[in-house]
């Protein structure tokens, strides 16, 4: 097993996890994502695989991606309310459905936070969508709590 950042070459990987990860958002609600749909776009891949502010981590078992984890570098300076720190914001983290339960997403997850403390970052942080209970009770098990709720009512 290796991590390691992701490149050109596992575009297509990269693909088909982001369609699992909106096939599993599109059935907790349809009524946001559409179904068969994905978040990035090749050209967008090839994009965010330039970007250093935002790294993403794959990991793989010969020439097999079965993970993956979007980053965001975020940095909060000189707010009149918020203290100054810098964070590691995970975009998406998706483990191959039938690689599930093997433990992958918690060495790809403490891979990161180790990557991000030795940036000198303060905070990892994500969010997750209600409903996604499997994905709650996972960062819970890590350790994650709540930072903030975003609520919302139908009109």
């Amino acid at each position: 097993m290796t991590i390691r950042l992701a490149s050109e070459r596992d575009i297509p990987g990269l693909i088909r996890l982001l369609y699992q990860v909106g096939d599993v958002h599109h059935r907790i609600r349809p009524d946001i994502f559409r179904s068969g749909a994905i978040k990035y776009t090749e050209s967008e891949l090839k994009q965010l695989l330039c970007d250093k502010d935002s790294p993403i981590f794959v990991l793989t078992e010969g020439d097999d991606l079965l993970a993956y984890c979007f980053c965001q570098r975020r940095e909060h300076r000189g707010s009149t309310v918020m203290t100054d720190r810098k964070e590691i914001y995970i975009d998406d983290l998706c483990v191959e459905e039938t690689c599930r339960g093997r433990g992958l997403a918690k060495v790809l997850y403490r891979y990161v936070c180790s990557w991000a403390k030795g940036i000198g970052c303060d905070f990892v942080t994500l969010n997750v969508w209600q409903g996604n209970d499997g994905a709650m009770g996972f960062y819970e098990s890590l350790g994650l709590t709540p930072r903030s709720t975003t609520m919302e009512q139908a009109l």
